[in-house]
């Protein structure tokens, strides 16, 4: 439990003196591919926020999800690539493959659905190579290019507001 603790507490410090460092790049490319990081803590309806992504003419199959939850039982199965505290290192690296690709790959528009800070999540969201990310306000400033007002529960909410914002930014 304590190491745990400790394990997180410096990881938030490697983000957080990483995100010192950041550089705002602009992208003037139409969003097609979306990647979602997910924490399955607070948030359980992944299905009905694609479908929301899909009639906003994203496709299907350019989105790709990860989804974090705290504690993953022995024999569990998932739908989409799951990870956890445990795949974290002390290091500040992942060793699960499907977090490394999930990273590695060029996204359009990453969306950073979770509104409270744990040191995984923030960890993949700042190592993405997207070249857009959005989120929740409530998360720090730097790692996201747009912040969106709400909670998690309000997914509707949060869509809207995000095409919303895309059409203006001519991202759409």
């Amino acid at each position: 439990m304590f190491l745990n603790y400790l394990k997180n507490f410096f990881t938030k410090k490697i983000v957080k003196n990483t995100l010192s460092n950041v550089k705002n790049i602009s992208s003037d490319t139409t969003i097609k591919t979306v990647g979602i990081v997910f924490d399955e803590t607070y948030f359980y309806e992944k299905e009905a926020l694609v479908h929301e992504l899909v009639e906003n003419r994203i496709l299907e199959s350019n989105i790709q999800i990860l989804v974090f939850k705290d504690k993953i039982k022995k024999n569990e199965v998932f739908d989409y690539p799951t990870f956890s505290h445990k795949d974290l290192s002390w290091t500040a690296t992942f060793e699960k493959s499907e977090v490394k690709e999930f990273v590695a790959r060029k996204f359009d528009l990453l969306i950073n659905y979770y509104d409270t800070e744990k040191s995984a999540l923030l960890l993949v969201s700042n190592q993405s190579k997207a070249s857009f990310k959005v989120g929740f306000a409530s998360i720090d400033k730097k790692l996201n290019h747009f912040m969106i007002q709400t909670n998690a529960e309000n997914y509707k909410v949060f869509i809207d507001e995000l095409f919303k914002y895309l059409k203006i930014l001519n991202k759409i």
